[in-house]
Parts: C-alpha cells; sequence; structure tokens
C-alpha cells in the first residue's frame, strides 16, 4: 500500500482525535480502519470517558465497528491506522482480528505494547503478527496528546 494511503488516514485519525479532545474528557486518540484499497471501513475516537466504559479505545472501537460492517470478525485485509502506540488491550484485539497492518503515529513510552514498553504484536508465540509501521505523523500525533495533558494540568 502507498504511503500516501497511510497519511491521508492519519489525518483522518487526527481530526478524531481533535474531536474527542475538544468534546470531552477523552484523552485525544482517533482510529482509522482502511481496506487494501484504502477506503475507510470504520473509524473512532477514544470514548472511555464519554461511555463511561474502560474497554472503548479508539482501536477497539474501531474493530468492533469494522468487524460488524464487513459482517465478520477476521479483518485479515485490513490496516488499522491508529495517532498513538495500541495498548497491551488493543494490541490484543489487533491479534484476535487478525488486521494485516498496523501503522501508528506517536509510540507510548508507559503503556505502549507495539514495540516501546512491550511488543505484543510483533511477538513470534502468538498466533498472528500483523505488519507494523510506526512514526506516521509522529510529530503531530504528539502534540496533540501534549497539548491535552498540558491544558489537563493547568486547570
Amino acid at each position: 500500500m502507498d504511503f500516501e494511503i497511510y497519511d491521508s488516514a492519519m489525518q483522518q485519525a487526527l481530526s478524531l482525535a481533535a474531536f474527542a479532545a475538544s468534546t470531552s474528557a477523552d484523552v485525544p486518540v482517533g482510529a482509522v480502519i482502511i481496506d487494501e484499497n484504502g477506503n475507510v471501513i470504520a473509524q473512532a475516537a477514544n470514548m472511555r470517558e464519554a461511555q463511561h466504559d474502560p474497554t472503548a479505545h479508539a482501536e477497539v472501537l474501531a474493530i468492533r465497528w469494522a468487524a460488524e460492517r464487513l459482517g465478520s470478525w477476521r479483518l485479515d485485509q485490513a490496516t488499522l491506522v491508529v495517532t498513538l502506540e495500541p495498548c497491551v488491550m488493543c494490541a490484543g484485539a489487533i491479534v484476535l482480528s487478525r488486521l494485516s497492518r498496523v501503522v501508528f503515529g506517536a509510540w507510548d513510552p508507559k503503556a505502549g505494547a507495539a514495540g516501546s514498553l512491550y511488543d505484543l504484536l510483533r511477538d513470534r508465540r502468538l498466533n498472528h503478527r500483523p505488519e507494523v509501521i510506526s512514526g506516521v505523523r509522529e510529530i503531530e500525533c504528539g502534540q496533540i496528546l501534549r497539548n491535552f495533558f498540558s491544558d489537563r494540568r493547568s486547570d
């Protein structure tokens, strides 16, 4: 797949993250799932605060909606594009849904499970290992998070 497709999907994910930051107390993370042609299958932003649900991470919601839309839990022809490195829970959902690829922007040294703190997505002991591409729009993805937490500290 062409890098321009990932860049475009990441721009959509950043828009979702910005929307989440402006409308709720949710950490601004956006996720977009695209098919092999770059068409959007599903998209979501973090909704833990809005839904009072600890599992309502952008990645998990997008995976749920993509599976529902496609009528299958197997998303093996799809790519997840997300603004922040997936956590352990989200990495588990990615492996279980058989996503073929994960593209993320900012690294998460405190909770990341795609190479920073853990590397579940490439763990050879698991039955599925998606391709992982990191650093797409990394500066922008990191900045939206830094701004969010900076604003929270000054309140």
